[in-house]
């Protein structure tokens, strides 16, 4: 096989009047950041800061300068400490969706609670095509000062796989942080297992949390910046002016943590919306969403940094024909278009809801667009001339020694979830739907004990959620966890 095609809707010329356009944004215009520190930094790095105001222009020094910093890739390590992935070596990887508001079991939506998280991760953990695992919903009943740090205890507590975060006050992302060391043996800034989620407030405006969070985790966790451009709403209407939103906002983000630590591990990332005017709603599946996010992640690789996105996911409301449609589609264009961190596996209505039915169908989905990423091996025996010559016309290939040396390789096998069975079987099994299937195998892992920390690592983690818990002043956790022993 040669070299991995990647899907690009941007010429290079395009991609140089996107930078300079943004360029031109970040020293003319500028961004509005609510955050005295941060204002106060920038204007001590050469940035034209308005402390009245808020607004700083930053000059195309500094974003040179930024970009020049940044690793153009890094490792992701596991729980235990483990290698588990490298970032910005074109290599797709798939995680599930985070923060929703509700979870989904059948046709039922309900506020998330904490169990709702638990039982998340372990259905995603042990999905062998989902690579990260997020804080996927909120747990509606935690106290707002734990609302954070909770969420991404109840995680770690369950799966060792790498996370997907992000803070929601100054304070908790410290919180966070405690219990990331607690769990890894100190060792978060050097073998990092999570990442940690940044959001502008489109257009161009950095909130007081977002700007602190960025500085903090500049202190050695990975950053990935998640842009929302929303055509028509917070930004242009046309695509390119979206995506010169994006990048004018990603890189004001970059130039700041950069400038508070140069070499800080950073994602290109995004989470780009239509904006369909006659509901007033944000549909991430939305085509023209999916094509910003091929252009922005152009961008990134122009600059030389690891991509994320939001697809593979759906608008709709049910596990249903439009789910499938749109999470395979928007998450295989993401995959086509090299982007190495896609997440929205489980995800329904806007991101505000996730089905643990729809996070099982998901890595199937995840399963076949790997099968299409590693493409068509072409080799003398691939390509099985003396076979097709010594078989010759109605040769019988089922009882070779070749087919049983290449099928399990060339040939994927979707598991139990995905119905390949004739009519007659399937009658014979019970007639099921693949939301009936995905139920039978979420019961059928949520059977099996969690993937918990070793004893030594587990009460370390369990004593910094106490910590944590005594700082911010909560007694009591609102779920059944080792913290609460």
């Amino acid at each position: 096989m040669g070299e991995p095609q990647v899907f690009e809707l941007l010429s290079d010329s395009e991609i140089e009047a996107v930078h300079n356009a943004a360029l031109a944004v970040l020293s003319e215009t500028g961004v509005f950041i609510d955050h005295p520190r941060a204002l106060e930094h920038l204007a001590g790095c050469g940035a034209e800061v308005d402390a009245a105001s808020g607004r700083v222009r930053i000059p195309p020094r500094l974003v040179k300068e930024a970009l020049a910093a940044c690793p153009s890739s890094f490792i992701l390590y596991d729980r235990e400490g483990r290698e588990a992935l490298r970032l910005g070596a074109r290599e797709v990887h798939f995680a599930t969706s985070s923060c929703a508001v509700r979870c989904q079991e059948g046709t039922a939506a309900r506020p998330s609670r904490a169990e709702d998280l638990v039982r998340l991760t372990r259905v995603a953990d042990a999905l062998p095509e989902i690579d990260l695992v997020s804080t996927q919903v909120v747990a509606d009943e935690a106290p707002k000062e734990l609302a954070d740090s909770y969420r991404l205890y109840l995680v770690l507590r369950n799966s060792p796989k790498p996370v997907v975060t992000g803070a929601f006050s100054e304070e908790g992302l410290w919180d966070m942080k405690a219990l990331l060391d607690a769990v890894t043996g100190g060792r978060t800034e050097d073998r990092p297992c999570a990442v940690f989620d940044v959001c502008p407030s489109p257009p161009l405006k950095w909130t007081a949390i977002s700007a602190a969070n960025i500085m903090d985790a500049a202190a050695g966790l990975p950053v990935e910046f998640v842009s929302m451009p929303m055509p028509g709403a917070a930004t242009p209407v046309t695509l390119a002016g979206s995506v010169v939103v994006h990048t004018a906002e990603t890189l004001s983000g970059i130039v700041l943590a950069q400038t508070v630590r140069p070499g800080t591990r950073v994602v290109w990332g995004g989470a780009p919306v239509g904006f369909d005017m006659r509901h007033g709603t944000a549909p991430l599946s939305a085509v023209e969403a999916t094509m910003i996010t091929v252009a922005y992640a152009q961008m990134g690789r122009h600059y030389g940094l690891p991509t994320h996105t939001y697809a593979g996911l759906s608008d709709s409301k049910l596990v249903d024909a439009q789910a499938g449609l749109e999470t395979a589609l928007s998450g295989t264009v993401a995959a086509l278009a090299r982007i190495d961190i896609i997440a929205g596996a489980g995800a329904l209505d806007f991101v505000g809801t996730q089905s643990l039915e729809k996070l099982v169908v998901d890595a199937e989905v995840c399963g076949l667009i790997r099968r299409l990423l590693r493409g068509i091996e072409v080799s003398p025996d691939t390509l099985a001339r003396d076979l097709i010559t010594a078989l010759g016309p109605g040769g019988d290939y089922l009882a070779q020694a070749h087919t049983r040396r290449w099928f399990r390789t060339e040939l994927h096998l979707p598991g139990p979830v995905i119905d390949r069975l004739d009519r007659k079987a399937w009658e014979e099994q019970g007639r099921t739907d693949i939301l009936a299937r995905a139920r039978e195998r979420v019961e059928a892992i949520l059977k099996n004990d969690p993937r918990a920390p070793d004893p030594d690592r587990a009460a370390e983690l369990d004593r910094a959620m106490r910590r944590v818990m005594d700082t911010r002043g909560c007694p009591s956790l609102p779920f059944v966890g080792a913290a609460e022993g």
